[in-house]
């Protein structure tokens, strides 16, 4: 995978375990999150805990394939309870990283390693088909809007 990528779809989730609706754009708001998500509104599963990363979360669609081809795990990108789905873009190299995906800076702070949390909601096999793939937590550097097709891009200085 390259350094530049595309947002290939945007997921929110207004409280915590609730269902993942798709959104074509979402306003990135620095500090708190995106918009009608769940951990913007402090009510995320994991809000109480310490620690950065909460703001937003990434993963490759190609994580999403690769678990269905090699452990057999059939997921909807949604299922993934990640916010942004990219398609292109080397998520895992992005950690200590700022990054823009449309007209927004992210930083990418650790990797989103799936938890039991993800596989109670979703089913067997996924938390161990996407360990170191599970993809990226980030913080909002600069806001903005953030749209479905939108290129992902490491930041160039």
């Amino acid at each position: 995978m390259s350094q530049d990528g595309e947002v290939v779809s945007i997921y929110v989730a207004p409280q915590r375990a609730a269902r993942m609706v798709e959104v074509r754009s979402v306003l990135a708001i620095a500090g708190q999150g995106l918009e009608g998500d769940r951990y913007a509104a402090g009510e995320g599963t994991f809000s109480g805990q310490s620690g950065t990363g909460r703001e937003v979360t990434l993963i490759e669609s190609e994580a999403i394939e690769a678990l269905a081809r090699e452990y057999d795990v059939r997921i909807d990108p949604a299922e993934s309870r990640r916010n942004i789905v990219t398609r292109g873009l080397s998520l895992n190299h992005l950690v200590g990283q700022e990054f823009r995906v449309g007209e927004v800076t992210l930083r990418g702070t650790r990797l989103c390693e799936p938890c039991g949390h993800l596989e109670t909601l979703t089913g067997p096999g996924v938390r161990g088909g996407l360990v170191h793939r599970g993809g990226l937590r980030a913080d909002i550097v600069a806001g903005g809007v953030i749209r479905t097709g939108d290129v992902a891009t490491l930041t160039r200085r």
